[in-house]
């Protein structure tokens, strides 16, 4: 059973993320766990005027978001009558990447879904503060799902790799799962300036061939200077459906959002992102 964690702020692209999870795993026996983080909500609410209205406001907010929660779950219900599918409500005062992490960890999270972008939905970017926040904080694996994006059934995935990262192999299981259930093809690309591999890259290549059995595989190599731009080739070239990354310290993923503000991410992407975090979970 698979264990997925939603974080929502109850926006059209929040659900447009619950609604394509729940079309994407309907295949998979989950246990959903929708949370909303509401301290900065609490913070930022303009009826905090003074410390003396503090309790008076907390409760209001929190009473707000349990009703929303409420809300959320009904709709949820009536979306998807899975019987393969249970559902749980979480409202928290506490901030997204601190309750997100506490979730992962109580319930042994398998991967946190959610939109690009919650209710700012500014153009100019390519993930919100949010997401760019759990993608970066967040230690599990992270599918994010661009605004008004509906495809779930992905026949081709891109794997782009270095070889250089010694991999987690329940990471590389969910890449399996979520591949095998549409019989998806991954291209696993390597980019690089010279033609053979270090040993430490074959015996990761062959553990990945080894995690993925069962996949149809398509392992590709680039010679070329730019990792991003041969990328972003591979994406327009082969009509690819879901881009996965892993990230870590001197990772692809790192290389093109981390170093930049978030309104600098030049990738452009506008197919669901898998962000595998690289991370030692149980």
């Amino acid at each position: 059973m698979l264990s997925i964690l939603m974080p929502t702020d109850f926006s059209e692209n929040s659900m447009n993320a619950i609604k394509y999870a729940l079309e994407f795993f309907k295949y998979q026996k989950t246990d959903f766990y929708f949370m909303h983080a509401y301290r900065n909500e609490f913070y930022d609410d303009e009826q905090l005027v003074s410390r003396e209205v503090f309790d008076t406001v907390l409760e209001s907010v929190k009473k707000q978001s349990k009703s929303n929660m409420d809300e959320l779950l009904q709709k949820v219900e009536a979306i998807a009558t899975n019987t393969r599918f249970n559902y749980h409500g979480i409202s928290a005062f506490n901030t997204l990447v601190e309750e997100a992490n506490q979730i992962s960890d109580e319930h042994n999270i398998d991967l946190i879904v959610m939109g690009t972008k919650g209710k700012s939905d500014d153009r100019s970017i390519v993930f919100g503060s949010q997401t760019f926040q759990v993608l970066k904080y967040v230690q599990c694996p992270v599918l994010a799902i661009p605004t008004n994006y509906t495809n779930t059934q992905p026949k081709r995935i891109l794997f782009p790799t270095n070889y250089l990262i010694p991999y987690k192999r329940r990471e590389l299981k969910l890449l399996s799962v979520l591949a095998k259930s549409y019989r998806s093809t991954i291209d696993v690309l390597y980019v690089s300036k010279s033609k053979g591999l270090s040993m430490r890259q074959e015996d990761n290549q062959s553990f990945i061939k080894d995690t993925l059995e069962g996949n149809t595989l398509n392992f590709i190599q680039e010679r070329n200077k730019s990792v991003s731009e041969t990328i972003k080739a591979h994406l327009k070239d082969n009509s690819v459906d879901l881009l996965t990354m892993v990230n870590t310290q001197h990772s692809f993923l790192e290389d093109m959002l981390f170093p930049s503000t978030i309104d600098k991410v030049s990738l452009g992407l506008d197919i669901p992102l898998l962000a595998m975090q690289n991370t030692r979970r149980y």
